[in-house]
């Protein structure tokens, strides 16, 4: 399970391990504080383990209501709600990164690497010691990026298991101005979706880690089966 103390990330970030540092796991890093430039290579990357700190990874596709049940879980059990496509997103406006806007126009997945240090920056941040994932990791490749760059697991998983047809509906009818909320991008996110994001919830499902949440029905009558998950792994975390 994933454990780390937010004050030792907060200070620090990329590591750098002696020979003799690495026999009893003392680490040196360098500062890595919110906003500061994504400049640290993915290997150097790696955090010490602590008790008190609580990652759950939330998947489904687009449009099957993760954002909204996500903030259900941190008005009720105060957890730090972190979107992957929302840190790409304000990442590619600060910094007019055109790499990512030219990826999530295609509906492709951002490198690893990059995803991966915004979260972990964001886990740097503020003093809250349980976070959600949102949207990450959406392929394999992520997720064993995750595990090299961080050494760690989350502690669970959520997944909003839900029908194309509606996650197609919900998308389009949402209209908060987003550049991939259209229906040509909605049908590409749609297949990397079922060829890449899937087997990352079988991945977890045999580990005994994942929650399938039906995301069909009202907000309430979804947040429901979540808040049963949250009771149940409370008492395990």
């Amino acid at each position: 399970m994933l454990r780390r103390t937010t004050a030792t990330l907060k200070s620090t970030l990329s590591l750098h391990i002696t020979k003799e540092a690495s026999k009893h796991n003392v680490y040196h890093f360098h500062r890595f504080t919110s906003g500061s430039p994504l400049h640290f290579q993915e290997k150097e990357t790696v955090c010490p383990r602590h008790v008190d700190t609580v990652i759950a990874f939330v998947l489904g596709g687009p449009g099957s209501g993760k954002g909204t049940q996500c903030e259900k879980i941190v008005e009720t059990f105060g957890f730090k709600h972190l979107s992957a496509g929302d840190l790409l997103r304000k990442e590619m406006v600060s910094d007019s990164d055109s790499m990512i806007l030219d990826t999530i126009r295609e509906g492709k997945i951002v490198p690893s690497a990059v995803t991966v240090k915004l979260i972990l920056r964001e886990l740097a941040s503020g003093d809250n010691h349980k976070f959600l994932i949102d949207g990450f990791p959406r392929s394999e490749e992520n997720r064993m990026a995750f595990e090299r760059i961080t050494g760690s697991e989350p502690n669970f998983v959520l997944f909003f298991d839900c029908p194309e047809k509606e996650m197609v509906k919900r998308v389009l009818s949402r209209n908060q101005g987003r550049i991939d909320d259209n229906i040509e991008t909605m049908k590409k996110r749609l297949k990397i979706f079922e060829a890449l994001n899937l087997p990352v919830v079988d991945y977890y499902a045999k580990k005994g880690k994942l929650h399938k949440i039906n995301a069909v029905g009202t907000e309430d009558e979804v947040f429901e089966q979540v808040r049963r998950v949250f009771e149940q792994v409370s008492t395990v975390t």
